[in-house]
């Protein structure tokens, strides 16, 4: 009963979305990568620029990884951008994707979900998506209070809705899922009363619904304090680029003061911020796993200042051509020009 009634629901109110209008493993990958983290709202207009940009995987795998980070600017979790790109030109050297779920599972980037994901829709593999929507929605119309960030709970959500899934239909069934866990039965506010499981939904019967699903609490936040200076001297200005194994590797960012102090000359003590300007305090940028806090100052100098070396100077009009994580996007566009 469920899954007749899940497809007979997705019948009628499924998303109409662009990328399940092709079998394209390419489009949907690209699709899947995009809206890791992302909402469709936002996640459409970067599919849609990606698209265009490079319709094929092959033109994709032969951008450079500043031009494919430029333009993943302003999604975060830059290390999706870097996998995409890693990804792309591993099914160029394969020639072409890979059809078992084994093999998609050795792209860069592309885990259980994803890969139950491709395969499911673009080659019509039997192997169900398991993720928020698919937790939210088996957890309240079957009443399971397994934690859903357990080894257990991965393991039981993941049969239960490999049970369910009709072999010949796996793509409409994965897809029925999410949108019925994105539209129908959302995380506040579901609509129960025009639900079509409502006669079957144990958290409805029970008075559950906001309980449901449980997830056990184990993230602690941290803040980071970051002081950035921006230097402009002569038409240019100082940038470097984050370091691997950082979170915003790859990615440019502007004179950063919290970095070796003791070798950045002139800024090696509280003597050059008498000469700095404010040009704001506290800017606050969450993420994930930490809130992060940034002062922002404007330096104005005659002369170069001595500077780590990664440090680079490029030429102030050209600085978009370089991308930087999106609490230095906010940060520029602040600054006085």
């Amino acid at each position: 009963m469920f899954t007749s009634t899940l497809l007979n629901w997705f019948a009628l109110n499924g998303r109409d979305l662009p990328w399940r209008h092709t079998r394209d493993p390419y489009a949907i990958w690209l699709s899947e990568i995009i809206l890791q983290q992302t909402r469709i709202q936002q996640g459409m207009d970067y599919w849609l620029r990606f698209m265009k940009r490079w319709p094929r995987v092959e033109d994709l795998a032969a951008a450079t990884e500043d031009e494919v980070l430029k333009e993943w600017q302003g999604l975060g979790y830059y290390s999706r951008a870097r996998n995409l790109h890693t990804a792309a030109q591993q099914v160029l050297k394969l020639g072409g994707f890979p059809t078992t779920l084994e093999g998609l599972l050795s792209l860069k980037g592309v885990g259980d979900y994803t890969a139950a994901a491709i395969g499911s829709i673009a080659f019509g593999l039997p192997v169900a998506v398991v993720d928020g929507n698919v937790y939210r929605v088996l957890a309240r119309h079957y009443g399971i209070d397994t934690p859903i960030n357990t080894t257990q709970g991965k393991h039981l959500f993941t049969e239960l809705a490999q049970s369910l899934l009709p072999s010949d239909r796996p793509a409409e069934f994965n897809q029925a899922m999410m949108d019925f866990g994105a539209i129908q039965c959302t995380p506040t506010s579901p609509k129960c009363v025009v639900c079509p499981l409502q006669e079957s939904c144990e958290a409805l019967r029970m008075g559950r619904i906001d309980d449901l699903p449980i997830k056990e609490k184990k993230l602690t936040i941290k803040t980071r304090n970051l002081t950035y200076v921006y230097i402009r001297c002569k038409g240019k200005t100082a940038i470097r680029r984050r370091p691997a194994g950082d979170i915003w590797q790859g990615l440019w960012e502007p004179y950063n003061a919290g970095i070796r102090h003791e070798e950045v000359g002139t800024f090696s003590s509280a003597e050059p911020m008498r000469n700095c300007t404010l040009v704001c305090r506290n800017v606050k940028h969450v993420l994930t796993h930490r809130i992060l806090l940034a002062d922002f100052y404007l330096l104005e100098a005659d002369t170069f200042p001595t500077l780590p070396d990664e440090y680079i100077w490029v030429d102030e009009n050209d600085l978009d051509q370089y991308a930087v994580p999106r609490l230095i996007e906010i940060l520029l566009e602040r600054l006085p020009r």
